[in-house]
């Protein structure tokens, strides 16, 4: 049966169960007055079956999301990259030019950072003023879907309940810099050139102050939490990587000066198995890192020919780290061979980058996104290929600094010089 003809059958059906609720219920009269317009054949019986359906459907519905907070990395579809057993892989999610812009929030300074809550319900952006945002994925694409002579009428009461920014905090002094998740407690971490780490429980709503302040000896560039939620990794303007007890903030420094950066540190990634970290720097090379002893273990030096390294970031099964440099390159590194196994070339017609930026993968890992500086654009390629896809206009009146995909759906944030984030989202076929 062709997909068409089952939707009409499907549709039939609902309304069969309509009509015999309303008879069960004994609204008879609305019940003919349906029945008039639907012209059900044969006549429905009374029934509830509707109603037990629809008890049904919350029910797995229920489980389905009491699945998903016990098993956050699960919900991604697709197993991720892994070329070790890949041959002729199907994409199962969309090319980033299908995405669309759903909402927009505006800083009062240029916006420099951007990250996803582990569950894609939650997104934080940071800015030049010191703000930080949070926002409620929901209640973006509920304002995108929703006719504007409807937004209109709201109540003030209303705006307020459904307003996509959930929470606006102010505590640095200078410059939001970085920004990530606690992967379980309501707890986001904050990095900035005020040379100070923060913690806040955004789960309160009168909350506006971090809980929580470490302060460092330099500007903060970057932090990620250890999966775990336990420590925190943070780069700063030193070369020296810090790792912090999260919840005694006791500081750990590998004891092998031999094995840091000679340049500040510009991104910081735990393995999702936590066996392993790596970083990059200004100094052009990545590093990789045990996660128990804290020792450097391989070093790729001029990884990107000599020029800075922007981002590093792991695959979803811990074999492959994907990083970004200032020759507007994207390259795919192999742990267990140690060399660059692919290279996504076509970003930057003029060659050098002025300002960092990250590469990503999207959420199940089929595509890499980079921003394009001089286009404002977004380049997208098949990551098992490197095959280049159609380019996305990102619509930004200035530099993309940040670049966020959702780790659950086809999402993700932008973070411009502008001022401005753009929250994309591919909605669902009507073909």
């Amino acid at each position: 049966m062709k997909t068409g003809e089952l939707e009409v059958k499907q549709r039939d059906l609902l309304y069969r169960l309509i009509i015999s609720q309303f008879i069960y219920d004994g609204h008879k009269e609305l019940a003919a007055t349906f029945a008039s317009v639907i012209k059900p054949h044969p006549a429905c019986p009374p029934s509830d079956r509707l109603l037990q359906l629809m008890k049904l459907g919350l029910k797995v519905e229920e489980d389905q999301n009491e699945s998903r907070a016990l098993n956050p990395e699960m919900v991604a579809p697709g197993s991720g990259i892994d070329l070790e057993f890949e041959t002729e892989v199907q994409t199962i999610s969309a090319e980033a030019a299908l995405y669309e812009t759903c909402y927009v929030t505006a800083h009062k300074g240029p916006c420099r950072a951007g990250a996803f809550h582990h569950t894609g319900q939650l997104i934080a952006t940071g800015s030049e003023d010191a703000s930080i945002k949070i926002l409620d994925v929901e209640r973006m694409l509920a304002k995108s879907a929703t006719p504007a002579e409807i937004i209109a009428m709201e109540t003030p009461q209303q705006q307020m309940e459904n307003h996509p920014v959930i929470r606006t905090l102010y505590d640095h002094s200078g410059e939001v810099t970085c920004l990530d998740f606690h992967p379980f407690h309501q707890i986001l971490a904050s990095g900035s050139t005020d040379f100070s780490i923060r913690f806040f429980e955004f789960s309160k709503p009168s909350v506006k102050k971090a809980y929580k302040s470490m302060q460092e000896a330099a500007k903060v560039r970057c932090i990620n939490f250890h999966p775990s939620g336990d420590y925190v990794l943070v780069g700063t303007e030193h070369p020296t990587l810090r790792l912090y007890d999260v919840n005694t903030f006791q500081c750990f420094v590998s004891h092998d000066p031999s094995g840091q950066h000679e340049g500040p540190v510009t991104s910081v990634n735990w393995s999702p198995n936590a066996n392993l970290f790596t970083t990059c720097s200004k100094d052009g090379s990545i590093k990789v890192w045990d996660g128990v002893s804290h020792r450097c273990i391989n070093t790729f030096k001029n990884a990107h020919d000599g020029h800075e390294v922007c981002s590093v970031t792991f695959a979803r099964n811990s074999k492959y780290i994907l990083s970004s440099g200032k020759d507007s390159l994207v390259k795919l590194w192999e742990l267990s061979t140690n060399r660059c196994l692919i290279m996504y070339t076509g970003a930057g017609a003029t060659g050098k980058q002025e300002h960092r930026t990250q590469s990503v993968f999207n959420h199940t890992e089929d595509y890499v996104l980079f921003p394009d500086e001089k286009t404002t654009s977004l380049c997208c390629w098949d990551s098992r290929n490197a095959e280049r896809q159609k380019l996305l206009s990102l619509g930004h009146n200035g530099v993309v600094r940040s670049i966020v995909h959702s780790p659950t759906g086809p999402a993700f944030v932008t973070c411009s010089d502008d001022y401005r984030a753009r929250f994309w989202y591919r909605k669902a076929s009507t073909d």
